[in-house]
């Protein structure tokens, strides 16, 4: 663990987006203890205040401090895209490592049946299944989550058929164990190098689908601190206050910024060739 942080930090990308990453991280770690005032309180009189050392980052519509609610934000917004693609990780993993496993027909059945939904765009497939299952954070994350799984078990498939021809592979079928021991125990593990890669970039993607959700009105809604919903009820003031428009969608900027970052350097880190 060292040795790869080690080598994550000799890459400029790598040292770059881990400590955008961690920044962020301290923002949901803390946000809530860090913002400087309720998100939720209302002031007629403090609408479209400018940055200020009252109102670091300003105010919305509303007279609600920005930076408060882009601190208390980050948890909807930076927890959920990663429980997401989390989940689409997993699932996209094990149906890609089964395939490689069972080969034959049903390989060819199962990655036929990938490449048809893969035709389908991730952002319309997500709107989708929002339009299906209703509007709701919790919709948003399954749709986001069953979204980015076939583009893992695709992944993961292409490496795990070059697992499938390993003798540790062959050891485990010869002793008689179980196509799911196989598959959990000798086969899954031995993937997980690029599919963390995949993963850390998938977030910054999952970051921006959510907010896109969001905007559209089919993520998170009010009065949630999201931030892509910030940026949807604040397009029709940013005549009046550039700021309340800028702000979140900087830091949903950042956080994908960040996330694509250290996937580079955690590819070139666990890459054998370059990582030393």
């Amino acid at each position: 663990m060292v040795d790869l942080l080690k080598r994550l930090l000799r890459t400029p990308q790598g040292a770059t987006g881990l400590i955008l990453i961690i920044l962020v991280l301290i923002v949901v770690a803390f946000g809530p203890w860090l913002a400087p005032r309720d998100p939720e309180a209302m002031s007629i009189l403090a609408r479209y205040k400018g940055p200020s050392m009252t109102f670091l980052l300003g105010t919305d519509q509303y007279g609600r401090d920005i930076l408060s609610r882009l601190l208390i934000g980050a948890r909807a917004t930076v927890i959920t895209a990663v429980v997401a693609t989390l989940a689409g990780t997993l699932a996209g993993a094990f149906i890609g490592t089964v395939s490689a496993y069972l080969g034959g027909r049903a390989d060819e059945m199962i990655m036929r049946t990938i490449d048809a939904i893969m035709s389908i765009p991730n952002l319309l497939f997500a709107l989708l299944i929002v339009n299906l299952l209703g509007s709701g954070s919790v919709n948003a994350l399954v749709a986001v989550a069953v979204a980015f799984a076939p583009g893992m078990a695709r992944i993961t498939r292409s490496v795990a058929l070059s697992i499938r021809k390993q003798d540790y592979v062959s050891a485990a079928i010869a002793r008689g164990e179980s196509s799911s021991y196989i598959i959990l125990r000798e086969m899954l593990p031995n993937v997980i190098a690029p599919i963390i890669v995949e993963t850390t970039i998938r977030i910054s993607f999952a970051v921006m689908l959510f907010a896109t959700l969001s905007f559209l009105g089919l993520g998170a809604q009010p009065p949630a601190t999201e931030w892509g919903l910030m940026i949807s009820e604040a397009r029709q003031y940013m005549h009046i206050s550039a700021g309340i428009l800028i702000w979140p969608s900087l830091a949903i900027a950042i956080v994908a910024v960040g996330f694509n970052l250290l996937g580079d350097g955690l590819h070139d880190a666990l890459n054998p060739r370059t990582g030393g």
